[in-house]
């Protein structure tokens, strides 16, 4: 059944709210909705005291690892973190706490989807697919989505359709799914996105982008038939946005498993 997830953001270290489609590397480009005075391990022990399972931490360009570890502290087997995951730390990260850990760029060098890097990340958590899902972040090319990496900037090779969707879900546990164009804006989700999403996905997957009230997540319930769970994040009150409370998207969750 679908549910809300919430989501920490970490960017330079802080608890933020971008928009999506503005994360270059150049500063000035950046568009920001809201950054914290809060550290992460405070929103970690929010979504833990209100049993907001499957939180994703993600980790946006460099400075951010102190931050991560300090809301896995707070919530120790309860948040997925990505962000710069690799072969070489995944297996670290669950050490440290994380539940899940979460991978996008590494698995396409130069932009090109990499078999042998899956292999390479399952193989150091010791094949244990629970451990591991996929970030299928995407950006929209007339009716097709293709994958996008580098904080959503390089458009891979990987189209978003049927046949990619079956071809990883033997190695993997859940899929993360941000429509990079919608994120941040609070305009509304990607439907046709959310729609495919329930027929291709036989495993859990989360949506974000563009979420903005609560009746968004009826709206993706329906959707999908409750097989799609749904990130709201700018538009949330703990975030600064004024769309929906957060106490009724928890409200909204316990509702569901009535």
């Amino acid at each position: 059944m679908t549910k809300f997830r919430p989501c920490i953001d970490l960017h330079s270290g802080q608890v933020k709210q971008i928009v999506g489609g503005t994360l270059t590397t150049a500063s000035a480009d950046l568009k920001t909705n809201y950054i914290s005075t809060l550290p992460a391990g405070d929103f970690a022990k929010l979504y833990k005291d209100n049993g907001l399972e499957g939180a994703h931490v993600i980790m946006l360009g460099p400075g951010n690892e102190e931050a991560a570890r300090e809301a896995l502290a707070a919530w120790p087997g309860g948040l997925q973190v990505g962000g710069g995951i690799t072969d070489q730390n995944a297996k670290q990260w669950i050490e440290w706490g994380a539940e899940r850990v979460i991978i996008t760029s590494f698995l396409f060098p130069s932009g090109k989807f990499s078999q042998e890097r899956l292999d390479s990340v399952l193989a150091a958590l010791d094949a244990d697919k629970e451990k591991l899902v996929i970030d299928l972040s995407c950006r929209r090319k007339d009716n097709t989505w293709f994958v996008a990496m580098n904080k959503w900037q390089t458009i891979t090779d990987m189209e978003v359709n049927e046949g990619s969707i079956k071809s990883l879900e033997p190695y993997c546990s859940e899929f993360l799914i941000h429509a990079a164009d919608n994120e941040g804006l609070q305009k509304g989700i990607d439907e046709k996105l959310v729609e495919k999403l329930a027929q291709w996905c036989s495993i859990p997957v989360t949506y974000a982008g563009g979420g903005r009230n609560l009746q968004d997540l009826d709206h993706v319930k329906n959707l999908s038939n409750g097989r799609v769970d749904l990130t709201i994040g700018s538009a949330l009150d703990v975030f600064g946005g004024s769309g929906v409370k957060f106490e009724e998207c928890v409200i909204w969750n316990r509702q569901q498993s009535i």
